[in-house]
């Protein structure tokens, strides 16, 4: 059974950081591709960034260089490193197996003064 357990969102002031982390079960994120997705109230769910199997990265154009993917392979994790946040970054974040449909239950980034 594959389980995404998100973790590391919360409350945070515009131009702070956070980083999350998506620990994964039933599933390896050294041979599969791993995303991070995010939802904010009344918009669809969109891309955020994702991370092959051999570690090429992509993001979508509004967190490039301000948020970073990555990977443990031996703790079967992948982070999302988030820095100089906004507020229009808040939403539900959710951690996904790419091509495969598997989804965590998400966490929450707020960012406000």
């Amino acid at each position: 059974q594959v389980q995404l357990v998100e973790s590391g969102g919360g409350l945070v002031q515009p131009g702070g950081s956070l980083r999350l982390a998506c620990a994964a079960s039933g599933i390896s994120v050294s041979t599969n591709a791993m995303g991070w997705y995010r939802q904010a109230p009344g918009n669809e769910r969109g891309l955020v960034a994702r991370i092959s199997s051999s570690g090429k990265t992509d993001y979508e154009d509004s967190v490039k260089d301000r948020f970073t993917i990555s990977k443990d392979n031996v703790k079967n994790t992948v982070y999302l490193q988030m820095k100089s946040l906004k507020p229009e970054d808040t939403a539900v974040y959710f951690c996904t197996v790419v091509y495969k449909n598997y989804w965590g239950q998400g966490t929450q980034v707020t960012v406000s003064s």
